[in-house]
């Protein structure tokens, strides 16, 4: 974790997207601020730090994405709230900020892989989030900041393990369903959509190393059991979905009514 990979994500995110015009992968050069749009300096409600202070405040936070110190929940709490005070890049600064959460919580081993969607509740509680977060700055709100942090951990890893259990009871039904004494090749392709509900031909011959024909039957047999649909209208490279799994992925994260 550091400033160049900081820098680097940001280069990446920012291609072909809203806002790539604003110096992707470096820091700002002028000020930016906080507010509803059409608002000016003077009236904006937060105003991060100046450009000549700003390498100053961002060399405290690196040293800070280091800190080990403190409980990794607490730890990536607060620096999610110094990037986002510190307001580095012109344009970004929350997707890279949400971005940072996950891979601190991976890098301290309490995530095995980017599971958690901590975007979704910040998004359903945005209200709540950005009071939280300019309440810290106007009034040293730090425990009610955490308590709201771990509150969206705790939901977002409630969905998770929601998602996951859904999921892990449709493979196996499905596993069921497909298992043949011929081929175990349905089965096998039934065990890729817990990484990916997405499939075409090639892929599955390729990472199975089996025969483009022997992949084909087996999709057909899945496509026969209506567990996945092509969701394209071509003859050739068809691409095929397993549409149930991809409901579970995209439902709506369910937030506590003190949220709303």
């Amino acid at each position: 974790m550091s400033l160049r990979l900081i820098k680097e994500i940001h280069h990446h995110l920012m291609q072909g997207v809203r806002g790539s015009h604003a110096t992707p992968g470096g820091f700002r050069r002028s000020q930016n601020w906080i507010e509803t749009p059409g608002c000016t300096l003077n009236t904006a409600k937060f105003v991060p730090p100046p450009p000549d202070h700003l390498m100053d405040c961002l060399g405290e936070f690196e040293k800070f994405l280091h800190e080990r110190q403190l409980p990794p929940l607490i730890h990536t709490a607060l620096c999610h709230y110094q990037f986002e005070a510190i307001h580095p890049f012109l344009d970004g600064n929350g997707r890279i900020g949400r971005l940072l959460i996950i891979l601190l919580l991976i890098e301290q081993k309490m995530l095995p892989t980017p599971i958690l969607y901590l975007s979704a509740f910040f998004e359903a509680t945005r209200d709540e989030y950005y009071k939280q977060l300019y309440n810290v700055s106007a009034r040293g709100t730090w425990h009610e900041w955490l308590i709201y942090f771990l509150n969206g951990i705790a939901v977002q890893t409630e969905d998770v393990l929601s998602r996951v259990e859904r999921i892990n009871d449709l493979l196996n039904k499905w596993k069921m369903q497909v298992a043949s004494s011929t081929s175990n090749v349905p089965v096998l392709i039934v065990e890729h959509f817990a990484v990916n509900p997405y499939l075409t031909t090639n892929r599955i011959a390729e990472e199975l190393k089996i025969a483009y024909s022997t992949a084909q039957r087996g999709i057909q047999k899945l496509e026969e059991a209506k567990i996945i649909k092509q969701i394209n209208s071509t003859r050739r490279d068809k691409i095929y979905c397993a549409i149930e799994i991809l409901a579970i992925l995209e439902e709506a994260t369910k937030i506590y009514a003190d949220f709303q």
